[in-house]
């Protein structure tokens, strides 16, 4: 999974950023389509969208990429539930339910941790900043998983 969310085409994506921060996230992450060049759909990432993978596909390990995109950016956030109307109503799936039904209408619930500085190149799990390291253990415990292999630049 990537460090963040992407979407393409129409649809609910509750961590979708309209702003700045999903801008950055676009142009660093070269989120373009191949063929229309059309920037693809960032945001958050949706810790209860992977965990829904992680139970759908049996997963024993995720594989975090473009963890250089969210270098610099002061906070860094992770869904982890929705709520409507004020009321949280999910931090889990149901892996045999729908997502997009599920979340349509929701706001995403998150946890922010701080962000930290350039991990472009770095090879080493053990030279990686202290908060970036942070961000990948929220990930693990979040998924549910162990992150095996952990990717940056291009």
């Amino acid at each position: 999974t990537k460090a963040y969310t992407t979407r393409v085409g129409s649809g609910p994506f509750p961590t979708e950023l309209n702003d700045e921060i999903g801008r950055h996230m676009a142009v660093t992450g070269k989120e373009f389509g191949a063929t229309t060049g059309r920037a693809r759909r960032c945001g958050w990432l949706d810790s209860v969208a992977l965990k829904r993978a992680v139970q759908l596909n049996s997963l024993t390990s995720l594989c975090v990429t473009k963890l250089d995109v969210l270098d610099g950016l002061e906070t860094v956030k992770i869904c982890t539930g929705y709520s409507l109307d004020g009321d949280l109503i999910v931090e889990d799936m149901d892996p045999n339910g729908g997502l997009a039904d599920a979340i349509e209408g929701c706001r995403p619930q998150y946890t922010e941790l701080p962000g930290w500085r350039d991990t472009h190149g770095i090879t080493e799990y053990n030279s990686l900043p202290e908060n970036a390291k942070n961000y990948l253990k929220q990930i693990e415990i979040l998924a549910g998983i162990p992150i095996e292999v952990i990717s940056t630049g291009p």
